[in-house]
């Protein structure tokens, strides 16, 4: 149970991060992205799911929020947008059901109810994957982990370019998250510190009260870059993935007994991830790299 509260923390903490954030959401140069490293594949090249035949479906509603960017927002012209929205456009490219597609944005507290009550076919807004969830619904493979990364102050006097330089050093983590209970287990030699925020946190580590945080590589990747570190910090080892603390990663919720459109979208993001196209979207968003 603890386990599961946690990986929901990551979400909503990643959710409220990325609303002070939106200075970011415009189109990058080709030269972050061919910066950016690959994005790992979570589908076997080898392996080959089979396409059911959706003919006779009448529409697919995705359901998502607008208050989770990048993955989910509206633009300067109040459309919506994100990782999510293209990747759902992607899959219904993908299945040849364009015309029969749709997106709707429902707050997040709606989005389970809506669901359940066939209000939409399919959610794809960032929603933590759960044992209490699954006896409800039904999930699709994960297109995208969401890793935890080190962040080191470029001041601080560490020897090394890997975590083991850490040991005895103090880094600072948010309090009661699913990362300091990943780094208590997977790094016992360090001297965590713990801060009561992400902002307090990364505060310290600006200030060198801390030689590196651990966090949610998502929030760090933007940050590092970000006038708010003033180039202070960077990036530093990892990435580190853990489903016993991190989850599951992110996948599409569908009604439970949907069993044929839960096949077809695993089969649509398999393809996208074999012809490349996830990993474009996925550039898109993330020019810096989570990975």
């Amino acid at each position: 149970m603890v386990q599961l509260k946690l990986a929901s923390l990551i979400l909503k903490g990643i959710r409220g991060v990325w609303l002070s954030l939106v200075v970011f959401f415009c189109p990058f140069s080709l030269s972050a992205e061919q910066m950016a490293p690959n994005l790992p594949l979570l589908f076997d090249s080898r392996e080959r799911l089979a396409k059911p035949d959706l003919s006779s479906l009448v529409r697919l509603r995705f359901l998502t929020t607008i208050d989770f960017p990048p993955f989910n927002f509206t633009d300067q012209n109040g459309k919506l947008a994100g990782f999510n929205i293209d990747l759902a456009r992607e899959i219904c490219n993908e299945l040849e059901i364009a015309s029969k597609c749709q997106i709707q944005a429902l707050p997040f507290a709606d989005l389970k109810v809506a669901l359940a009550a066939s209000q939409g076919d399919a959610v794809i807004a960032g929603i933590a994957v759960s044992e209490e969830l699954r006896q409800q619904f039904a999930f699709s493979r994960p297109y995208l982990m969401l890793p935890a990364r080190f962040v080191r102050n470029l001041k601080a006097p560490i020897k090394g370019e890997d975590a083991s330089a850490l040991a005895d050093h103090p880094v600072g983590v948010v309090k009661a998250t699913a990362h300091e209970a990943m780094l208590a287990a997977y790094f016992p030699n360090v001297k965590a510190v713990p801060f009561d925020s992400k902002d307090t946190l990364l505060a310290a580590l600006k200030d060198g009260k801390v030689e590196a945080a651990f966090a949610d590589s998502l929030q760090l990747s933007f940050w590092v870059s970000s006038q708010a570190s003033a180039k202070c910090c960077a990036l530093f080892d990892g990435p580190y993935l853990s489903e016993k603390f991190l989850g599951e990663g992110m996948t599409i919720m569908l009604r439970e007994k949907d069993d044929v459109l839960t096949a077809a979208l695993d089969h649509a993001l398999a393809a996208l991830s074999r012809n490349g196209r996830l990993q474009e979207i996925y550039l898109r968003y993330f020019p810096y790299g989570l990975y």
